[in-house]
Parts: structure tokens; C-alpha cells; sequence
């Protein structure tokens, strides 16, 4: 058997374009390698290779076929077609090139988000048959969406074969799921596909549920992380051979091979679920935005909020948005503020509040949110006030049940004998209480009610019709069957004014996302202060006027979305080293470098590590993509002269 150097090469098109497996910025190109004749018929563009590549055999894709190559001396042959399976659409490997330039990436590093491991097994398996694709007659009329200012018009536009882009506000209390799935049959009416990106998998297994009423069982296929091998390569396969035209999943299926792209959804944008901690950081949205640029499909965000970068997309016209009016809130919600003043001082749920819960037991199961996990996540000096810092590694003291003494919620060294080192106290309170201990005394509150507790790895995901009272931290809280009859959010001031960018933001969406929950002409009461700003928005249920007052802050304090910025991280000496190989437009901005200090919880025990630094990079939205290839030119010459690694992040999430 001739050795696969002497073997002839194919007469048509025998130069193979490969990208190469290797996270190295400056090898992240296409290699030519010469394709032997035998491969001919297999080494289509799309399909997984092996080659030689820096004297190791290394995976590969390859992404064209041409007839002659720039290389001046001999081509290597490819070493093996590892699988016929076209994996890498033309569409999809063009969506990676630009997700890896406008993050400042590796592109194989984006291959990995997008094209998820072979397994065998899976690809050799017989197809499974499907049912035929819905028809015009076989879709509900999209009722649900009664309420949603400018909604028809979008879903028929959407139906003719359109591609109208919205930002949706749904509606409290609407079952955001049908109204997805709706959205995505009318997509597949134009016949087209459809692709729907949700936080976690309990938004999943609701979507799915919806979708098996409206599109029907077989229509659609799931791709998350968390599948397992075998069930997320099968659901990839499906989408990508065509048996499905719909997928659904989490932050991994924005880069899903739908074919006939037309509809791409995302639900809660504003989750920090959709944030890719995994280099080169992209967010799922950012991905389908740009999907929708590239394949011209129609766009839909929605949420029981808006965030920041959707009312910027409203306010520059490139969406619209749909909305329900004033008056259909005003029927379907009513929300109230009660003050934790003085005379309730001591009492969990102020006596307006309680009485709340009470009525609304006789009618149904009640919501309550409370932003801490745990029994009592934080102590303080019964005294002074002053926080309970553990004697060890300055980590805050916390009680973990009824029984058990103090301990540090960052080392676990129990205090048998704590001292208050301002005033010498040895007393303790509790400043913030729980998620048990909130239950407890919602359990003492109110005998003869089963009081049950979501959160952490006990997440409840549904509740009945029974009135029950559920205790849920934020994110943890399960839908209701008919809705809840009244949701009350506890501690509304924790969280507030925090030095990151996103405080705010996120503590109104964790409170509309809560009280989204509540059934139609059911009622919400915060308990805070009546005056404040952020409260007020949830009384008047105006999560688009809170949104349009942060982003004219963020504009006039020159934050994202209205700038773009970056951030480079990690010792001084290498950051410093970045800055003066990076080529920065005239307009930017440097800031820094600061300390960036790990939480002393992650130094508890771990062995000593430099200190690292970080300096936020800033230009005018404009100059984005001039920020963006100075950042991954420098990223090159450190990866070729091999300096000490930096991390970029593009538009971070957090600052």
C-alpha cells in the first residue's frame, strides 16, 4: 500500500482549506493541505479532518475546495476524512468568523460553541422518521397574543415570509411559552425554521411543553450543554440533516445549522445565563443578532423586562416593539409597596403584607421571593451593627441551620466564642434572613398551609392549584399552574446601588420576573420604600421606562451599549506589555490598570498566585470593530513572540 505522500492528488479541486484545531491566535487561519484522490468524494467543505500540523496530528474542518494554493512549497495531504458528515454549514462557519472578530477571538475557540464533539455511534444510527411539517391550517390562531400591542402585525408579516424584528415585553401573568410557540409556528408556516435560546433547562422543558401543543411532538429538537454526548450530537444531526426545522435550547444553540433560517428568539436577554464564560466570552444574543444580520431572518427578544441593549435597539429603529398597553396592565395586575418601618421592625412580613397572603391563600398558592439562599447567610453585631467576620480569613459569619452554631460561609471554621472587635460585644442578629429561615417563620405565620422552599439544587419546578406558600430565591421560582394569586418580594433593598454596572438592572428584572408569575387580577406587593424610583417602575408595571432612564445614564456616563469596551486582565508586566503592542484609535479611552483582587473565599487555602491587574479599554460604539482588530492583532504578536497570556473580554457583561 502506497504511503499517503506518494499518492496522486484529486484532478479537481486538489488544494483543501483547513481550519485547524490550535487556540493560538496567530495560526488562527486556514492551512492548505493537499487532498489524495481517494478522499475526493468525502473532503467536502464542512467535514471534520484530521491533518499534520506542527509534527502532531490535530482535528480540523475544512472550509473550501480550490484549484491552487499560495503556499510556494509542497503541500501536506490531509491525513483522514474522520467523517462524511458536513457538520460546519457554510452559514454557520461564516457566523463563527465574525463572532470570533467581533470578540477579539480564536475562531476555534468559537468552532468548539458551535459544532459540538462526533460521537459515532450517533451519526451511524438509522434516522428516525418524522412527521410531516405543519400547514397552514393545522396552526391555533395565535390568541395568546391578545393584549400585545403590535403583535399581529409582526406575526403576519412573520407568517408571509418576512423579517420584522421586535423587542416584546410580555404580558404579567401570559404564558410566555405558548406565546413563543406560536411565534415559531408561524414561521414554520412561511416554511421556514425557527431557533429559540432560553436560559436554563426548566425554560426548556416549558417551551417543549408549549411546542408539543402547537407544533406538535416531533417538530422540534433540544440542544443544551448539559445533554450528555450522544443526545446533543443527535439534536444536532437532526437540525443539521434537516428532520428538524425548530431547535430550542440553551446559550449553545445560537450557533444551531437550522436550515431556512427565518425566526431566531431569545427569551430573558438579560440573564446572565446567555453570558459564554468560556473564551472568547460571546453573549447568545449578540450571536443571534448577528445571525439575523448575515441570514436575514426575523428577530424577536423578549422578556417580562427590557434590558439596556434592547431599548437601545428600539431607540436606534432597528426593532420595534411590542408591548401591552397601559390599560390591559392596569386589569391584569395591581401592585403595591409596603414600607418596613419602625413599628414593623422585627416582624419578617410587615401586617398590610400579611394580610395580603392571607386573603390571597383562599384563593391560591402564593409566591414569596427572598434574595438570599441559606438559613441566615449573614450575621452582625447585635450592638453596633458592625458585620461577623470569621477570626481565620475575614469571611462573614452565618448560621447554616436552627441548631448549629456560627460558622464562615468562606473557610467553615466554626466560632463558638465570637467577639465583636469594634464595641466587644458577643451578641449576634440577623440582618438578612434566608430562604429557610424565611420559610420557617412563613410557617409559623400562617398554620395549616404547606409552606415549601425553592433554590439552590432544590428547585421546585412547577406548583399546583393547592394554596401553598412557595419561598424562592431569585431565578429558583416555579410557575404556577393557573398563576399565582399574590406574589410578595422580600428584601427589595438588598442588592440596590451596588458599585457594578448592572445592579440595578438586575434587581428589577429578578422583581418583574417574579411578579410575571402572578395570575390575571392578581396582586403583588414589594415591601421597601414606597419612594423609590426602581419600586416605582414596578408599581406602574413600566419595565420600558426604567429601561430608557439607565440608558440615558449609561449615555451620558459613556457606558456600553452607547460606547463599546474591553477589558485586558492578568499581571501587570503582561498587561503592560499588551498595551504597548495594541494600536488603539485615537478616540480611546484607557482606564487603569486596578487590582483585581480574588474573592478571599477562592484564596481560602489555594496556593499563592500573582496579583493581577485589569484595564478597561473605551471607544465610541462606532469604532467597535477598529477596537476589536487592534485587540486580536495584539492577541497575534503575543501569541507568536509567546508572552504571558492576557485575557480579553469584549463588551464584559460585568465591570
Amino acid at each position: 500500500m502506497r504511503r499517503r505522500s506518494e499518492e496522486a492528488p484529486a484532478e479537481v479541486d486538489p488544494v483543501a482549506r483547513v481550519l485547524v484545531d490550535v487556540p493560538l491566535a496567530h495560526l488562527d487561519r486556514p492551512f492548505d493541505y493537499l487532498v489524495p484522490a481517494s478522499m475526493d468524494a468525502s473532503a467536502r467543505p464542512g467535514v471534520r479532518v484530521k491533518v499534520r500540523f506542527a509534527g502532531q496530528d490535530v482535528d480540523g474542518f475544512v472550509v473550501e475546495r480550490a484549484a491552487g494554493s499560495d503556499h510556494d512549497g509542497r503541500l501536506s495531504p490531509l491525513r483522514r476524512v474522520v467523517s462524511p458528515e458536513q457538520v460546519l454549514t457554510p452559514e454557520v462557519e461564516r457566523l463563527t468568523a465574525l463572532v470570533a472578530a467581533r470578540y477579539a477571538g480564536a475562531r476555534a475557540d468559537v468552532l468548539r460553541l458551535a459544532v459540538p464533539p462526533r460521537h459515532a455511534t450517533t451519526e451511524k444510527a438509522e434516522r428516525v422518521p418524522r412527521t410531516p411539517p405543519l400547514d397552514s391550517t393545522s396552526v391555533a390562531a395565535a390568541s395568546a397574543w391578545a393584549g400585545h400591542e403590535a403583535a399581529g402585525p409582526f406575526l403576519e408579516h412573520l407568517a408571509e415570509g418576512g423579517a420584522p424584528r421586535a423587542v416584546w415585553q410580555c404580558l404579567p401573568g401570559a404564558d410566555w411559552a405558548l406565546l413563543v410557540a406560536q411565534a415559531v409556528a408561524r414561521a414554520r408556516v412561511s416554511g421556514r425554521g425557527a431557533l429559540v435560546c432560553v436560559p436554563d433547562h426548566r425554560d426548556v422543558a416549558r417551551l417543549g411543553a408549549a411546542l408539543d401543543d402547537v407544533v406538535g411532538p416531533e417538530q422540534y429538537a433540544v440542544l443544551t450543554a448539559d445533554q450528555g454526548p450522544a443526545k446533543r450530537y443527535a439534536a444536532f444531526l437532526a437540525a443539521l440533516r434537516g428532520d428538524v426545522q425548530v431547535v430550542i435550547g440553551t446559550r449553545s444553540a445560537a450557533f444551531a445549522p437550522v436550515r431556512d433560517l427565518g425566526l431566531v428568539v431569545m427569551w430573558d436577554d438579560g440573564d446572565d445565563l446567555h453570558c459564554e464564560p468560556r473564551a472568547p466570552y460571546p453573549h447568545a444574543r449578540e450571536v443571534l443578532l448577528t445571525r439575523a444580520e448575515v441570514q436575514g431572518c426575523a428577530v424577536l427578544l423578549g422578556g417580562a423586562t427590557r434590558t439596556v441593549e434592547a431599548e437601545y435597539l428600539v431607540r436606534t429603529g432597528w426593532a420595534h416593539p411590542i408591548a401591552p398597553s397601559r390599560a390591559v396592565v392596569r386589569e391584569q395586575v395591581r401592585v403595591d409597596v409596603v414600607a418596613n418601618d419602625e413599628r414593623n421592625r422585627g416582624a419578617r412580613v410587615p401586617g398590610p403584607a400579611m394580610g395580603m397572603v392571607r386573603r390571597a391563600l383562599d384563593e391560591g398558592p402564593v409566591l414569596v421571593q427572598t434574595p438570599r439562599s441559606g438559613y441566615v447567610p449573614h450575621l452582625a453585631c447585635e450592638r453596633c451593627r458592625t458585620p461577623a467576620r470569621c477570626g481565620a480569613c475575614r469571611g462573614p459569619l452565618q448560621l447554616t441551620d436552627p441548631a448549629s452554631p456560627p460558622s464562615c460561609g468562606w473557610c467553615g471554621v466554626v466560632d463558638h466564642q465570637w467577639r465583636c472587635s469594634t464595641c466587644g460585644a458577643q451578641g449576634l442578629r440577623a440582618p438578612v434572613l434566608g430562604r429557610d429561615r424565611t420559610a420557617e417563620e412563613m410557617g409559623r405565620m400562617f398554620p395549616g398551609h404547606t409552606v415549601r422552599s425553592s433554590g439552590g439544587d432544590r428547585i421546585i419546578a412547577a406548583v399546583g392549584e393547592d394554596a401553598d406558600i412557595v419561598v424562592a430565591t431569585p431565578g429558583a421560582e416555579p410557575p404556577a399552574s393557573r398563576g399565582y394569586a399574590a406574589v410578595l418580594l422580600l428584601d427589595t433593598w438588598l442588592g440596590l446601588g451596588r458599585p457594578e454596572l448592572r445592579s440595578d438592572e438586575e434587581v428589577v428584572r429578578r422583581w418583574f420576573n417574579a411578579a410575571s408569575l402572578v395570575r390575571p387580577h392578581g396582586r403583588v406587593v414589594a415591601v421597601g420604600d414606597p419612594g423609590s424610583a426602581m419600586l416605582q417602575s414596578l408599581v406602574r408595571w413600566d419595565p420600558a421606562g426604567f429601561a430608557a432612564r439607565e440608558l440615558e445614564e449609561r449615555v451620558s456616563a459613556h457606558l456600553p451599549p452607547a460606547v463599546r469596551m474591553a477589558t485586558v486582565t492578568g499581571e501587570a508586566d503582561a498587561v503592560e506589555e499588551a498595551l504597548a503592542l495594541v494600536t488603539l484609535p485615537d478616540v480611546a479611552e484607557v482606564l487603569g490598570p486596578v487590582p483585581v483582587e480574588r474573592r478571599a473565599q477562592d484564596r481560602a487555602g489555594a496556593p499563592e498566585e500573582p496579583d493581577e491587574v485589569r484595564v478597561v479599554l473605551r471607544v465610541p460604539r462606532h469604532q467597535g470593530s477598529v477596537l476589536s482588530e487592534s485587540l486580536l492583532a495584539m492577541q497575534r504578536l503575543r501569541s507568536a513572540r509567546r508572552l504571558a497570556a492576557v485575557r480579553v473580554q469584549v463588551d464584559p457583561h460585568v465591570l
